[in-house]
C-alpha cells in the first residue's frame, strides 16, 4: 500500500513561530502538485484515499492547518483565521518550491482556496470546491462553532468515536470501518488516558467573537475574492448540505470563475471524498 512521508515546516504568525506537519504522496520531484485542504475541525488524514488514487500522478501535499493533528497550536488564538492559514499555505508552496498548484480544499480548506485563487499572479491551474462558497449559512455556522470549542473527554475510543460519528452524520452513509478511521483521524489520548478531538479547542474563539456585521462583511469580501477567480473551478456540493445553499451554488456557476457544479445525493456537509464515486469526480475534473 502506498503510504505518506511525513514533514514540516515553519511558519510564522504576528505571535511568533509555528511549525506546520504536512503528509507528501508520490514522487516528491514531480513538478505537478495538488494540494488537499481540510475543513474546520478535521485532519490531512482525510485525503488519504484521494491522495493514494492520484499519486501516479500528482506530488499530493495534505498539511494540518495550524492548530490542528500534528501542527503546533497558536500562541495567540485570534490568529485563527483565513488570513493567517493562507500565509501559512503560501509559506508551505514556497518549501516545495511548486510554479504551478492544482488545489481541493473541503470547507474551510476551499475558503482558503478562495482566497488564494483570487490573488494576482497565485499559482493555480484548477481549483476544487468542496461544498463551500462565499455566502454561508448563519444557523449552520453557529452548529459548527457550538461544538467546535466543547471539551468532550471519553474515557474510550469506541464512545469518543460514537461521539464522532454523531456530529457528522451529515458527511453521509459509511461502512463502519470507514466512520472508524473518520474518527481516528481526529482523535487524541491524553495523558490522563482520556481520548480528545485532535485540535486546539482554542479554535473556537474567533467563532464567539464574530459578530453579525462582521459575518455580513466577511461576506462580502469572499464574493469580491470568488469574483476574482480565473482558474477552471469544479465545485462539490452535498445535495443536503445545510452550510450551502442551492442558491448560492447556482449563483457561483454564473460568475467569477463559472465552477462546475456537481452535487451529491444522499450527502450534507461535506463529502469525505472517500468513495469511488466522489473521487472519480474530482479526478476527472483535475486530469480531464
Amino acid at each position: 500500500m502506498t503510504i505518506a512521508t511525513h514533514k514540516s515546516v515553519q511558519c510564522i504568525s504576528p505571535a511568533g513561530l509555528h511549525k506546520m506537519a504536512y503528509q507528501e504522496w508520490g514522487d516528491p520531484h514531480n513538478p505537478n502538485v495538488l494540494l488537499c485542504l481540510h475543513g474546520v475541525t478535521r485532519v490531512s488524514d482525510d485525503f488519504d484515499q484521494l491522495a493514494r488514487a492520484l499519486c501516479d500522478t500528482y506530488r499530493v501535499v495534505c498539511p494540518d492547518v495550524v492548530g490542528r493533528g500534528r501542527s503546533d497550536w497558536l500562541r495567540d488564538p485570534q490568529y485563527y483565521v483565513l488570513p493567517q492559514y493562507l500565509n501559512d499555505v503560501v509559506t508551505l508552496l514556497a518549501r516545495l518550491n511548486a510554479e504551478t498548484v492544482d488545489l481541493v480544499g473541503t470547507s474551510m480548506g476551499g475558503l482558503i482556496g478562495i482566497g488564494l485563487a483570487s490573488l494576482p499572479d497565485n499559482p493555480l491551474r484548477k481549483l476544487v470546491l468542496n461544498d463551500v462558497g462565499p455566502t454561508l449559512n448563519a444557523d449552520a455556522m453557529g452548529r459548527i462553532g457550538e461544538y467546535i470549542g466543547a471539551d468532550m473527554r471519553f474515557p474510550t475510543f469506541d464512545e469518543a468515536a460514537a461521539y464522532v460519528r454523531a456530529i457528522s452524520a451529515s458527511f453521509g452513509p459509511h461502512t463502519d470501518a470507514e466512520w472508524r478511521k473518520l474518527a481516528a483521524d481526529v482523535l487524541h489520548q491524553n495523558a490522563g488516558g482520556e481520548w480528545t478531538r485532535h485540535y486546539d479547542l482554542k479554535l473556537a474563539e474567533p467563532f464567539k467573537s464574530t459578530t453579525p456585521e462582521i459575518f455580513k462583511l466577511s461576506e462580502t469580501l469572499l464574493w469580491s475574492a470568488y469574483k476574482a477567480i480565473t482558474c477552471p473551478t469544479l465545485l462539490v456540493r452535498g445535495a443536503q448540505s445545510d452550510l450551502l445553499s442551492p442558491e448560492t451554488a447556482q449563483l457561483m456557476t454564473q460568475c467569477g470563475p463559472k465552477a462546475k457544479l456537481v452535487e451529491l445525493a444522499g450527502v450534507g456537509h461535506a463529502p469525505t471524498l472517500l468513495h469511488t464515486d466522489q473521487i472519480e469526480v474530482v479526478s476527472d475534473f483535475l486530469l480531464g
